[in-house]
């Protein structure tokens, strides 16, 4: 892990296109992921009482002092689901445990109104482990839920320190979107985002 953040922080460093950043290191997240061995039992456990809900647990096991990098976990209870939200940064997800289902979705209305939010589902995605997207503007609101009998955990890493900044919770059925603040289950924000 340690060699792959290495390498992120090299090209992130010296490449300001979040799609050029995405394209090259995708090929060492690929390896990442389909290494079984390296990450650790406890940032793969669900917890209650988490930012997410429903037992969701966000394990953040790396971030940059500048605040433009999380590397997280992922837990998904099986049957659970995340709400629909946003990450507003570029990322790369892979699944590495479990089975999952992600919705992405469009907005379709111009943010005008600050509590409203219209959006029409994009696509659906059936996952298994060692599968992967980028998240960049164009698709950066979804929703996932297990399908497999055990509990998913899925990679993240992303463009900022996305569990301790402001997001949005989409609520596609009513039409509204309000803000929220995930939080890391194993470490407090700092800074500005500890608030």
């Amino acid at each position: 892990m340690r060699r792959f953040i290495e390498h992120v922080n090299e090209v992130r460093a010296t490449e300001p296109d979040p799609r050029r950043i995405v394209a090259t290191i995708r090929p060492a997240f690929v390896e990442l992921l389909a290494d079984p061995s390296w990450l650790p039992a406890e940032f793969m456990e669900p917890f209650e009482g988490s930012g997410m809900g429903s037992g969701i647990g966000m394990w953040l096991l790396y971030r940059a002092g500048d605040g433009g990098l999380a590397f997280s976990s992922l837990v998904v209870p099986p049957g659970a689901q995340t709400p629909v939200h946003d990450h507003l940064a570029w990322g790369l997800v892979g699944l590495y445990r479990g089975l999952q289902d992600e919705d992405v979705f469009t907005r379709t209305d111009d943010g005008a109104v600050e509590d409203r939010a219209v959006l029409a589902l994009a696509e659906k995605n059936a996952l298994a482990p060692g599968d992967l997207y980028e998240l960049l503007p164009e698709n950066d609101i979804h929703r996932v839920r297990t399908t497999s009998d055990v509990t998913s955990v899925s990679l993240h890493l992303l463009g900022n320190d996305n569990g301790c900044i402001w997001r949005h919770r989409f609520h596609p059925d009513e039409q509204r979107v309000e803000p929220f603040k995930s939080g890391w289950l194993n470490v407090e924000c700092q800074g500005a985002n500890a608030d």
